[in-house]
């Protein structure tokens, strides 16, 4: 009798342990509102440089250089959510909400201070930072970006409590939360562009104080929201937020891997910038309309690279590696169908988008070059080089991520763009050719890695 309870009780156990973690309905309620909330941050950022663009090319050209020591910045700054992100995902797979709780504090408080320090060090030193990138830009490009970086930087501790707050929700599986809050944030950034471009006619300075006042916006409803009753990562007191050396060094092996990564990524892309910055107006106008409509391209990959994270992670925190293969391998082959059905739609009509930006016929005519290029690489490479890294990461496998991503932009997009440019005078279209190269040696990296299954042995918590 005694036997044949132990065997029932082993029975049932083997079947909690293996029973599916996410359902169908629970993938379903995680994905729509990331790809909601991706679809709403690149469209109100097109719309936004759209409303930029009515200034002229001249200030669409300074807040596109800006905007890439901006994202520079705030990407180093968001891989600290990364590490975050992962930790308490794999706490509370384990079903350990009090560490998860402790993580969640921790990430706060780690990103309240590198945000500040961040932005401290921005105001000191904007001007020689944009010279020192940019001197080759016209005067009134420069004028502009001085504008926009010191504004720029005023919000970097809003958007980094943002990124804490929003990665920690998509922890739990809830992304509802994350897509309420950059609604937010870009309906006050878009109604700003109206009263202070328009109506005002601030111009750049405008634009920048319409981003400023949506982050901090932003940053206070997801905190709000982080503090409700029975949320299981609520920041139960201010004791809480003191610094924890055993949680930040685990929060750090994560973080300061994947923000070598991104920094180092974003210095190459600098870099690459500064390259464009040298073929002239018309051509930093295209690159800049190409980056805003390619984000647009790249959303279901995006959104789906976001929900690997706490999908994989809270797989391998139950010790379900089975699972987490399965769940990746779904969510990639949707990451691809995703990434097909939009790129096709825009290689068709992006000689109509392109239009509503105001560009000059020089610059209209680069930018429908580039983006189909985009369109056809983005299909083959661009999931297995962006979405599958995440995989690796919610295993904790950052530092062969780092090191991948290092060695393919500096080797590839860095010194063969240069070698385009420089060497064999190919013009724009040759640095988004040089990226594509970048791409595929990233993918086929990722790919065997992530068959090895080496990934999974990383001790995270």
């Amino acid at each position: 009798m005694r036997a044949g309870r132990q065997e029932e009780d082993t029975m049932e156990a083997q079947t909690a342990q293996h029973a599916p973690l996410f359902s169908r309905e629970a993938l379903r309620r995680l994905l729509i509102p990331l790809l909601l909330e991706q679809f709403l941050s690149v469209s109100m950022g097109m719309a936004d440089t759209i409303m930029v663009a009515g200034v002229g090319e001249a200030a669409v050209s300074s807040v596109s250089l800006v905007d890439s020591i901006n994202v520079l910045i705030i990407q180093v700054l968001a891989a600290l959510a990364t590490g975050g992100a992962v930790i308490a995902s794999q706490y509370l797979g384990r079903r350990d909400v009090q560490n998860a709780q402790r993580g969640a504090a921790q990430l706060c408080s780690v990103l309240l201070i590198s945000t500040l320090a961040a932005a401290a060090l921005v105001l000191a030193f904007r001007v020689p930072m944009l010279r020192g990138v940019f001197g080759a830009v016209d005067d009134e490009v420069m004028r502009f970006s001085e504008i926009y970086f010191f504004i720029s930087a005023l919000s970097y501790p809003f958007i980094g409590l943002y990124n804490a707050g929003a990665a920690l929700f998509r922890a739990q599986g809830d992304s509802r939360t994350s897509m309420t809050a950059s609604l937010v944030m870009n309906v006050i950034n878009i109604a700003g562009n109206a009263a202070l471009i328009y109506g005002a006619h601030l111009g750049v300075l405008g634009a920048a104080l319409a981003t400023l006042l949506g982050r901090v916006f932003a940053a206070a409803f997801v905190l709000l929201r982080l503090q409700r009753p029975g949320n299981p990562l609520r920041i139960r007191n201010a004791a809480a937020l003191r610094p924890d050396a055993g949680f930040i060094r685990r929060i750090l092996a994560i973080g300061v891997p994947s923000g070598i990564e991104n920094g180092m990524f974003h210095i190459g892309k600098l870099l690459v910038t500064h390259l464009t910055s040298t073929l002239g107006t018309a051509a930093i106008a295209a690159n800049a309309v190409c980056n805003t409509v390619c984000s647009a391209a790249n959303i279901p990959g995006s959104a789906i690279g976001l929900a690997m994270i706490p999908v994989v992670g809270q797989c391998l925190g139950a010790g379900e590696r089975g699972q987490a293969r399965r769940y990746a391998g779904r969510l990639m082959g949707m990451a691809y169908a995703g990434i097909a059905a939009a790129n096709a739609l825009i290689f068709l009509t992006i000689p109509w988008i392109a239009r509503w930006f105001s560009l000059s016929s020089a610059a209209l005519e680069m930018t429908v070059r580039v983006m189909r290029t985009f369109n056809v690489a983005a299909v083959l490479f661009w999931p297995s080089s962006f979405t599958l890294s995440n995989v690796l990461r919610a295993g904790g496998d950052t530092k062969f991520t780092m090191l991948v991503s290092m060695t393919s932009m500096w080797l590839f997009r860095v010194l063969l763009c240069y070698v385009f440019v420089r060497g064999l005078h190919l013009g724009l279209v040759s640095i988004w050719v040089g990226m594509y190269v970048d791409w595929i040696f990233r993918s086929l990296c990722f790919f065997l890695r992530y068959r090895s299954g080496r990934w999974m042995e990383n001790r995270v918590i």
